[in-house]
């Protein structure tokens, strides 16, 4: 099962600076609802360019809503030029660590920061206009997992996927991915059937945005919640939250609404087990 530090339990449970600014001068937005994970920065930079504060709002799993407290804790007070040198690594290093499947969310911090401090400057954020888009599952350019590749030393498919999620979706664009791979590695002898490696992980991306797309949402109209804890094989393990913990009806919710939703939108093959 996955294990999440306490300070990114912390930070999921009790989330920081969340909310918008509304005299902001600096907004960047990243992700989409429809990929599962979406952040909107809101930044209050003073005369002297240093961030006097700054919010976020977050949907999306746990270590999302960690990431982007962290990165909010991290930046305020600091100048735009210090704040521009801040990586996804850094946000990860802030937390404790995040399991690999949840790296995507720290990067996601990084390019709302990014985008946030383009608006700041007042230069337009086109990233796809004359960019090949790679995966459109989640609209990742080459640029893109090029750069992610030479940032962070990737070998496989699978930590593409860690990274940005390019590749996690339909799969379509695994044969592209690997030739951008090879191309950035040309002295490593590349995984074999890397499509194969990345099952598990392209899988479990597929499971948490089924969960916060059409099961969380449910859940949460009646003050319930569900967490994603873990995925092996196609057995998938959650927690229920709220309302949900003590109901006497939690197994029929679990049998009858969230694995008949997964097995309808993910596979037949699931079955789903509290924890």
């Amino acid at each position: 099962m996955w294990e999440y530090t306490e300070k990114v339990q912390e930070y999921y449970r009790n989330p920081k600076n969340v909310g918008e600014i509304p005299d902001s001068n600096a907004v960047g937005e990243v992700g989409s609802l429809t990929c599962g994970d979406a952040l909107k920065l809101y930044l209050k930079i003073d005369e002297n360019g240093i961030i006097a504060d700054a919010k976020a709002q977050t949907f999306g799993c746990g270590s999302a809503v960690a990431a982007a407290s962290a990165l909010t804790e991290m930046i305020i007070g600091k100048t735009v030029e210090e704040a521009e040198k801040i990586t996804n690594d850094h946000i990860v290093d802030y937390l404790g660590g995040l399991p690999p499947q949840k790296i995507h969310c720290s990067v996601m911090g990084k390019e709302a920061l990014e985008a946030a401090l383009a608006d700041y400057r007042g230069e337009e954020v086109q990233p796809h206009k004359h960019e090949k888009v790679v995966c459109k599952c989640y609209g990742t350019t080459e640029d893109k997992i090029r750069e992610i590749i030479r940032e962070h030393n990737v070998k496989s498919i699978e930590d593409i996927i860690n990274h940005c999620k390019a590749g996690g979706g339909c799969g379509s664009c695994h044969d592209e991915i690997d030739r951008i791979i090879k191309e950035e590695n040309p002295d490593t002898k590349a995984p074999e059937t890397p499509a194969k490696k990345s099952n598990s992980t392209q899988l479990i991306i597929k499971i948490n945005n089924a969960i916060e797309n059409h099961i969380a949402e449910q859940l949460r109209k009646d003050n319930g919640d569900i967490e994603l804890v873990n995925v092996e094989d196609y057995r998938v393990y959650v927690k229920l939250k709220g309302a949900c913990k003590n109901c006497p009806s939690s197994g029929i919710t679990l049998k009858n609404f969230v694995e008949t939703t997964l097995k309808e939108h993910i596979d037949p093959n699931i079955e789903v087990i509290e924890v």
